[in-house]
């Protein structure tokens, strides 16, 4: 009964390796690792979107874009001999079972944070080869992402900020400096005080319990919201507006929410 449940992914398995045959696709054929790698971010940033939109239908489509992506990929290391779909499936199993022993094993927890310690320990001992309190951070990730997680890596060694307070004087301090940058019109200068500024905000926002990114994420979608609505509530093309103009149009458009 429950292998007939999954019958729809063992065929969506061999309408991958159909498409990959010589009989296949062209396209799908000329795919490799690299060249799929912006279609798995990109698959990816659309299934965030429809879970903030709590479209449900939207966010099953999605995963299964996502779902194609790990296919397709397990289909070309397949191809080179290297792995299949059934290692992916049996190495995340594995792991989780290993990583949950509170679970599957005898092991005794009071709460989620001695589960995420024993987490922790356990990728340690997995990986005794990385040397760096920081190894195992992906490089491909966004910025703000990886920012955010070098700063939860270097937390746990110790280095960290005393208080809040002198992470707000910190971040003050990297505003001056860049505008000293910016007075002297140093371009290289001025760009990295500003991301300096930027890991500033990132640890400002971990010592609130808010996730940089996806935050930035809730304020791009609330200005092309509000942008939006601006353009259909003026008469004519924005550009013909003046700066106070528009200012009033933006205003107007923040009542409405």
């Amino acid at each position: 009964m429950i292998m007939d449940r999954f019958e729809n992914l063992k065929r969506l398995i061999e309408i991958i390796s159909i498409l990959r045959s010589p009989q296949g696709c062209p396209w799908d054929r000329e795919q490799n690792h690299k060249t799929l790698k912006e279609n798995l971010l990109q698959e990816t940033y659309e299934a965030l979107d429809a879970i903030d939109s709590e479209d449900f239908n939207e966010l099953k489509e999605e995963l299964g874009d996502v779902l194609l992506q790990v296919v397709l990929h397990s289909q070309i290391a397949s191809e080179e001999g290297k792995f299949d779909i059934e290692d992916v499936a049996k190495t995340i199993s594995e792991k989780l079972i290993r990583r949950h022993p509170h679970v599957f094993g005898d092991v005794q927890v009071k709460g989620s944070e001695e589960v995420i310690a024993n987490w922790e320990q356990i990728k340690k001992q997995e990986k005794p080869e990385r040397k760096s309190a920081l190894s195992g951070v992906a490089k491909a990730q966004p910025a703000l992402l990886m920012a955010a997680e070098l700063s939860k890596k270097a937390v746990k060694t110790g280095f960290e900020w005393p208080n809040v307070d002198s992470l707000w004087e910190c971040l003050e301090s990297e505003i001056q400096e860049f505008k000293q940058e910016v007075s002297k019109g140093d371009k290289p200068a001025m760009e990295e005080e500003f991301g300096d500024i930027l890991f500033t905000m990132v640890n400002v926002a971990r010592w609130h319990g808010i996730e940089p990114e996806l935050a930035l994420l809730s304020a791009n979608k609330k200005f092309k919201k509000r942008f939006q609505a601006m353009e259909s509530l003026a008469a004519r093309d924005l550009k013909e507006y003046n700066i106070d103009e528009l200012e009033e149009l933006w205003q107007e458009v923040k009542k409405q929410g």
